[in-house]
């Protein structure tokens, strides 16, 4: 059984659907009530969630966004690469790992309602992240990107989009 085998098996990680494996491990016990969310937010949220994630050289996580912010912890393994595209089409990326001297940050967050993706950066490895959402995730705040959809309205932006996409 190789390292990545180990960790799924050990973390019991599922498949996500914008790729990697995940698994909640936190989920608050205090709701936040849909009247003070704001319009954009259907229902009530709990006040925070956390979840292990972890990807391979072999997969990427897909372009999606949520409403919410999304705060990346890097727990071991090659560092990730976090692609972002704001909604005025702004493109930044950054390098969540350990290793200061190479500019990389232990934790990063991305802004809600910012379209991302993930890589792990170099050959035949993982990266194991946690990430914490609050207020706290709920499937109905994400939002896979369309390639198409996410190409017309950023058509700069064609190389990572097209790279992080899923058709």
């Amino acid at each position: 059984m190789n390292d990545i085998e180990e960790i799924i098996r050990d973390l019991n990680l599922e498949p996500h659907p914008e790729g990697g494996y995940f698994r909640e491990t936190y989920r608050s016990m205090g709701e936040i009530s849909s009247e003070h969310l704001g319009p954009d937010f259907s229902g009530n949220r709990n006040f925070s969630t956390c979840i292990f994630f972890l990807l391979t050289t072999e997969m990427f996580s897909a372009f999606h966004r949520i409403r919410q912010d999304e705060i990346w912890h890097f727990y071991k393994g090659r560092p990730i690469r976090l692609h972002m595209i704001t909604a005025e089409g702004e493109y930044s990326n950054v390098l969540v790992g350990n290793q200061l001297d190479k500019g990389e940050m232990p934790q990063f967050t991305v802004p809600g309602r910012v379209w991302f993706s993930a890589e792990t950066i170099g050959e035949n490895g993982y990266s194991l992240a946690g990430c914490t959402v609050s207020p706290g995730f709920d499937f109905n705040d994400f939002e896979m990107a369309d390639q198409e959809e996410l190409l017309s309205r950023f058509p700069q932006h064609r190389e990572v989009i097209t790279k992080f996409t899923r058709t």
